[in-house]
């Protein structure tokens, strides 16, 4: 029974490990694919004042934080449902 209940921690420690680096990773990714799509519309439509650049990149930031917002939702609701099985 010990060795089931070691199992389920650490079950339960990676797929917390893998919440919080898909977190990490949806900002990141999202910030640089925004960048990115604008930069290429700045070169696409020969846009000197690279404003596409900006807006797109503001669209990935601000994905990238609704995600992050999401994700930390994800992840505290878990653990209070964690805690609410142990008491």
């Amino acid at each position: 029974m010990n060795d089931r209940k070691k199992r389920q921690q650490k079950v339960r420690f990676y797929l917390e490990l893998y919440d919080a680096t898909t977190i990490g990773f949806s900002v990141v990714l999202s910030i640089l694919f925004g960048g990115g799509l604008g930069y290429w519309l700045d070169k696409k439509f020969n846009s000197s004042h690279h404003w596409l650049f900006f807006l797109f990149l503001a669209f990935g930031i601000i994905a990238g934080f609704k995600n992050m917002f999401y994700g930390i939702r994800k992840v505290d609701k878990s653990l209070d449902e964690d805690n609410d099985k142990k008491t």
